[in-house]
């Protein structure tokens, strides 16, 4: 056999055995049941060569999880999509943010030198949900403003705390800077942001709403898992520091959070002059931070820009 030959066959799991699966490549999945046949012949093919997870994650890694190629691949078959939603959404995830993921989680952040950590398990919401949140801009619907990758995004506890009213101060939220845009035939600019909730379901915001009976929402979605949300503006809930810390007009705010925790929103961003001072709070803490890029992070930690 050449050695083309060999390699393909190798690619691909395919047992050196003939028909009846009875070789070493396709016994390791079959749990060590003695069975051959057609049958165990399937299943034996289901987790090899290209399908194989951690194939995947390699071949993805040395890519720095780019999340077009990702989106392709997820299209291809059943099969990929169901590696992409357990494994590699997952792994995109802790390559571009993993202070945050780890904040979210409750996993720590793997030390150099020490043994890896496990990796974290499901998250509310799913992986690829919290995958677009890292990447993807919403826009604004009521400025026309569509959606759209982008290139770096700075995610802080610090500006979440400020989205949270005082009763509801003991929740964990990040929120990522506003990305601004331009509307034509206005003279502001409209800011659009994101977030997430940790443990939504056990938050006190979550409590607040159900026990002020918040109405769902019928005619907006979270545009990140597709879940019904809340507006936290009809709520009540949107504190003051809320406004100054996107440097918004008071009043020109939409805020949403969905079932699952995801925060979305936009709103008129003000035009600073040269007498308006800094945000209030705005001695940010960079443990607090953490940033999410199209680009994927160097090995020394850092977004690249």
């Amino acid at each position: 056999m050449s050695d083309g030959a060999r390699n393909t066959r190798r690619f691909f799991g395919a047992s050196s055995s003939g028909a009846g699966g009875s070789g070493a490549g396709s016994a390791s999945y079959r749990g060590g049941g003695g069975g051959g046949g057609i049958g165990a012949a399937r299943v034996s093919d289901v987790n090899t060569g290209i399908l194989d997870e951690n194939v995947l994650a390699l071949v993805f890694r040395s890519i720095n999880f780019d999340p077009k190629a990702l989106c392709t691949v997820a299209r291809v078959s059943r099969r990929l999509r169901a590696v992409a939603e357990r494994v590699l959404w997952r792994e995109l995830c802790i390559s571009r943010a993993p202070r945050m993921v780890a904040s979210l989680t409750g996993v720590p952040v793997g030390v150099a030198g020490a043994p890896a950590p496990p990796p974290p398990g499901r998250i509310v919401g799913g992986w690829p949900a919290l995958a677009k949140l890292l990447l993807f801009c919403c826009g604004a619907a009521s400025a026309a403003v569509p959606g759209h990758f982008t290139g770096v995004s700075r995610f802080s506890k610090t500006s979440g705390r400020s989205f949270l009213s005082r009763r509801c101060r003991g929740d964990l939220l990040y929120v990522s800077d506003p990305c601004e845009h331009a509307v034509p035939g206005a003279a502001d600019d409209v800011g659009a942001y994101r977030g997430v909730f940790r443990g939504f379901m056990r938050s006190r915001t979550r409590a607040c709403l159900v026990g002020r009976r918040a109405a769902l929402e019928t005619r907006v979605r979270c545009p990140y898992c597709g879940a019904r949300v809340w507006s936290m503006v009809a709520a009540g809930l949107v504190p003051r520091s809320a406004w100054r810390r996107l440097g918004a007009y008071e009043g020109r705010l939409e805020y949403y959070v969905c079932v699952s925790g995801h925060l979305h929103g936009n709103c008129w961003l003000a035009r600073l002059t040269s007498s308006d001072g800094e945000h209030d709070g705005d001695s940010d803490d960079d443990d607090d931070d953490d940033d999410a890029s199209t680009e994927g992070r160097s090995d020394d930690g850092h977004v690249p820009s």
